[in-house]
């Protein structure tokens, strides 16, 4: 009778064991999902910062490229000496650069870029020495430790 109860008692343990694993299985895959969308989210927002600021950086260079630009062709007109105008070649590509990389179709082409680097030249994203590895991480924190006392 009570290798019965204590067969039963077992079952029940064993059962709760189990509902309790895929309750903390099922509560981990809910965390990564939340890091990896908050994640996420940090990317999109360090993007569009740096967008907006590439943006800000354009309207300075735009300026900056029509008064030089009209200088420059006021300085040839009035000089009629061709190396006045002969800045105005560079800062024209300067100019498409920036407008491209803020209003055109740069960043597509540059994540393209990333893609098939990821896809092709996977080998030239390995680090030096492998991935740290837990021990390794220990062993630094352990000497910083050691230099901190």
């Amino acid at each position: 009778m009570g290798s019965a109860l204590g067969g039963a008692m077992k079952e029940t343990m064993d059962e709760n064991m189990k509902k309790n694993q895929e309750f903390m299985l099922a509560s981990q895959k809910l965390q990564m999902a939340r890091q990896l969308q908050m994640q996420n989210l940090m990317r999109e927002k360090q993007m569009s910062m740096m967008l907006a600021g590439s943006r800000e950086m354009f309207t300075w260079i735009a300026s900056f490229y029509s008064l030089a630009t009209l200088g420059m062709f006021a300085g040839f007109l009035r000089t009629k000496k061709p190396s006045v105008v002969v800045p105005f070649l560079p800062l024209s590509f300067i100019v498409a650069y920036q407008y491209d990389y803020c209003y055109g179709h740069k960043i597509d082409r540059i994540r393209a870029e990333a893609e098939r680097i990821l896809e092709k030249e996977y080998g030239l994203l390995s680090m030096p020495e492998g991935m740290p590895t837990f021990e390794d991480i220990e062993n630094a924190r352990k000497a910083a430790e050691g230099e901190d006392k």
